[in-house]
Parts: C-alpha cells; structure tokens; sequence
C-alpha cells in the first residue's frame, strides 16, 4: 500500500503518528505519552478526516 500510518517515538520520547505516502512523511500528529493515545489519534483522523472541509488562507 503506498500510504500508511507509522507510530514512532520522537526525541522527548513521546509516541508521534505519521501519515506517509510512499515512505514521506505528509504529516504528523503532536507527541502522546503512550501508544494507546496515538492509536486513537489515528482512529479520530480516520473518522473525521473525509468529511472535513478545505480552507485556502488568502
């Protein structure tokens, strides 16, 4: 699949979710204490993510 969610630690070992697109990361969610929490991250983008609208900044 060439997109996917990665969850991995960052410097102040804190859980981060990455989304990618074949291997680049498109972007990334703030820093969770556990796993779990990034997990649920994912799981709030997916549900949400289709509907939400798109906003150009002049």
């Amino acid at each position: 699949m060439a997109h996917y969610f990665e969850i991995r630690k960052n410097k102040a070992d804190e859980f981060v979710a990455y989304f990618k697109y074949n291997s680049e990361a498109i972007f990334w969610t703030e820093g969770y204490t556990t796993k779990a929490a990034a997990k649920k991250a994912i799981a709030s983008i997916k549900e949400n993510g289709p509907d939400a609208e798109i906003r150009e900044a002049d």
